[in-house]
């Protein structure tokens, strides 16, 4: 059997098989999020294969290629089937992981088939690779599989990533056999999911429950006898769409005109309000119906004005909760039908049926909003398709906070679903908004989502999968200025005007020598106000968050500061983060969040007494004591008290593998904790949701925020010397001068 470089690993093959009329087995694309991002990723590899069960109950086909793809089918049993798929997989696991929705069922049949299913897949996968090689596995299905294909092959890398939430550990907690559930996931190498809320709890499980090291995103996993500890990854990978195939859609003179037909054909009312979704009790359609007829109830919405699609994707149906939830769906489609629906027109038209991806262009381009309420999802790829769907820059969408795709796409309108009220609401506002600030909201909603397609995702996951466990290349930073050089100042004009117009933007800087000039006794410091007025001014803009990033610990940067809870105030280069607006993903930050535990307060509190011995052979030096960082200040050091305490600093560092040295301007911290402010500032952009960032910098500590810049963000250096930042101003006078232009442009819009 041929082998595989790269080899996808998923519960379903890409395709179904459909009977032609002369008996022949035709192999057709399946619908499916991950079969649509996958089969791009697929068409880009150069020997790629793709490992699943071919949709029916049985002995497999041989192995076989379709679309371009090589094919190798697993074998399910009927009770299979029934045990593995129907039971363990979406009987146990699908709503223990969506926050128990309902009930889920515990049977050790059911996990017997689970593992022996696992084994099925792992074997075919391991058979199917080629030395060195790698291997992608997907989803809940399959969580045992990582850590037996790792027994067999240890010389592949092996990804995991998972498509559904991954739920807080007191709810992970109650599953059987859990422990296994999560050593299976811990033989990858990197382990990926859609939130960073999902990665955080599945380090806490591992943590909690299985008692290992966990530092950051990565958790160590003991060896066995004398084989080495391993360590694997856990990170957030949102996961997104093949946007050029759907821009290429709307540009079809074909699928336009069924956009423009399906209007006709519901006799042209001013607004089409659209949900598409699987059946399934996770994506809030009774919820969703229940607002739309009290709607109609009270009289908000006239049915001859306003009519509601809603495609019903048929999911599952062997399964007794998803036959009962059709019945409720439906029969709630008819009664609201049979009480509102005026003649010749539906108030709910119901399709329980599939779409291709023609058709579904269509729907989204002639819908004026759209509808996606899941009361918890991974991810959610119809609000991202929706948005790419919509070149106009019309539309509106209307999005749960509980599905994945509400970190990204923050420019929607986002609703709790559980809240029938807020819904209402949210749908009035949505039929309601100008087209003046749908188009802004679609302006942004585009550029993450174009920016992100589905090949930045895999590039992603699978760039990270190869450097998963490996030491990182000490890379030189890139200088772009060198000295005291600066750009025209034309061109910094230029690109503060650009960055201005941007919907969502994150304005973010140093403290010291940025905002405030350095002083020789640092609690001494005295910010300029015009900066601090600039910034206070900045975040009562819509789409403007302000963050302060500074070395100084939180207390200390707050109390020279004294800035609202507006602005997001990071002390010791990202390893403290105060209060935040209700406008940023707190989860995010909490992916990041760093904590202690006994070790590394033992650890700190020898540095704090070395670095005190140092301070006290040269006068003039002293420590500060931070929460996760010990900091030895030479500022103020007489003669050559200065440079020789940092020589001795940094000699003593060397000592300390385990610990992060930053050296800074008269400064050496000593960090039990790995973090940056580069670290603290894309965590911030993520955070917030923004289209670019701008941070200002005058420390080689900001270097590692400079050499993260993207094409829209604007990175600046304050004061002289070599950065990786893009522009330069001399000095805080001219920072202040820089924060009120920003704000002069931005009123100005």
């Amino acid at each position: 059997m041929p082998t595989h470089d790269l080899v996808i690993v998923a519960n379903r093959l890409p395709v179904d098989a459909r009977t032609l009329p002369d008996g022949a087995t035709e192999w057709v694309t399946s619908p499916g999020g991950l079969v649509t991002a996958m089969e791009s990723v697929m068409r880009h590899v150069d020997s790629g294969a793709w490992v699943g069960w071919h949709g029916t109950a049985g002995e497999a086909p041989e192995p076989f290629a379709a679309d371009g793809m090589h094919l190798y089918p697993v074998a399910l049993s009927a009770e299979d089937v029934e045990k593995y798929y129907e039971g363990f997989s979406n009987g146990t696991l699908w709503p223990l992981y969506h926050d128990v929705i309902v009930d889920p069922e515990f049977h050790r049949a059911w996990w017997d088939a689970y593992v022996r299913v696992n084994r099925r897949f792992a074997q075919a996968a391991a058979a199917a690779t080629a030395p060195g090689g790698t291997i992608w596995v997907h989803d809940y299905q399959l969580q045992l599989a990582p850590e037996m294909i790792r027994a067999s092959r240890p010389d592949v890398r092996i990804g995991f990533f998972n498509h559904i939430p991954f739920p807080p550990v007191e709810l992970f907690s109650q599953l059987p056999k859990r422990n296994q559930v999560l050593r299976g996931l811990l033989g990858a190498d990197l382990v990926g999911f859609q939130r960073e809320s999902d990665a955080v709890n599945f380090l806490s499980a591992v943590r909690h429950l299985l008692g290992y090291q966990v530092d950051q995103y990565t958790a160590t996993v003991p060896g066995i006898g004398s084989e080495p500890a391993r360590q694997v990854v856990a990170k957030s990978f949102p996961i997104s769409i093949d946007t050029a195939a759907i821009s290429s859609l709307t540009e079809d003179p074909a699928v336009r005109e069924r956009a423009a037909e399906l209007r006709r054909e519901l006799g042209e009312p001013d607004k089409i309000v659209l949900g598409v979704d699987r059946l399934d009790y996770t994506k809030g359609i009774r919820h969703r119906l229940k607002a739309w007829g009290e709607l109609l109830r009270d009289g908000s919405i006239d049915p001859h004005d306003a009519v509601m699609i809603q495609v019903a994707t048929p999911s599952r149906e062997r399964v007794e909760a998803y036959r009962q939830l059709r019945d409720e769906v439906e029969l709630t489609v008819g009664r609201i039908n049979g009480d509102h629906a005026p003649i010749g027109r539906p108030a709910i038209s119901y399709l329980h049926r599939s779409f291709d991806r023609r058709d579904m262009t269509a729907l989204f381009m002639a819908a004026d909003v759209v509808l996606v309420t899941a009361l918890r999802d991974g991810m959610n790829l119809v609000a991202k398709e929706y948005v790419a769907s919509r070149p106009d820059l019309r539309g509106v969408l209307v999005l749960s906070e509980f599905a994945g795709a509400a970190d990204e796409l923050r420019a929607a309108i986002l609703v709790n679903p559980h809240d029938i009220d807020e819904l209402k609401t949210a749908i009035l506002q949505a039929l309601k908004m100008p087209e003046d600030e749908q188009e802004q909201a679609m302006l942004s909603l585009r550029r993450q989502v174009l920016d992100h397609d589905v090949q930045a995702w895999a590039h992603a996951f699978l760039g990270d999968l190869e450097s998963a466990g490996r030491p990182e290349e000490i890379a030189r930073p890139p200088v772009r200025l060198t000295g005291e050089e600066k750009p025209p100042r034309e061109e910094l004009e230029a690109a503060l005007a650009r960055f201005a117009r941007t919907p969502r933007i994150l304005v973010a800087s140093d403290f010291d020598g940025v905002l405030a000039p350095i002083v020789a006794d640092r609690d001494a410091v005295v910010p300029d106000p015009d900066s601090l007025s600039a910034l206070r001014e900045l975040t009562e803009d819509p789409g403007v968050n302000v963050a302060l990033v500074s070395g100084r610990s939180l207390g200390d940067l707050d109390a020279h500061t004294r800035m609202p809870s507006s602005v997001v105030l990071v002390g010791s280069h990202g390893a403290e983060v105060g209060a935040l607006p209700p406008d940023m993903n707190a989860g995010v930050l909490d992916a990041a969040a760093l904590t202690m535990d006994e070790h590394k307060e033992a650890l700190l509190a020898s540095i704090t007494r070395t670095l005190e011995v140092i301070a006290q052979k040269h006068p003039g030096a002293d420590v500060e004591r931070k929460p996760m960082a010990s900091v030895l200040h030479t500022r103020t050091a007489r003669g050559r008290g200065a440079v020789n305490a940092t020589e001795s600093a940094l000699e003593y560092a060397r000592t300390l593998p385990d610990v992060k040295v930053t050296p800074g301007k008269e400064v050496v911290e000593f960090s039990v904790v790995q973090t940056d402010k580069g670290t603290a500032l894309e965590a911030l952009a993520r955070a917030a949701a923004v289209d670019a960032w701008l941070y200002l910098g005058d420390d080689v500590t900001d270097e590692s925020v400079f050499v993260r810049g993207g094409e829209h963000d604007l990175t600046i250096k304050v004061g002289a010397g070599d950065t990786a930042a893009a522009f330069r101003v001399d000095g805080p006078e001219e920072v202040a001068q820089l924060l009120h232009e920003i704000l002069r442009l931005r009123r100005e819009g």
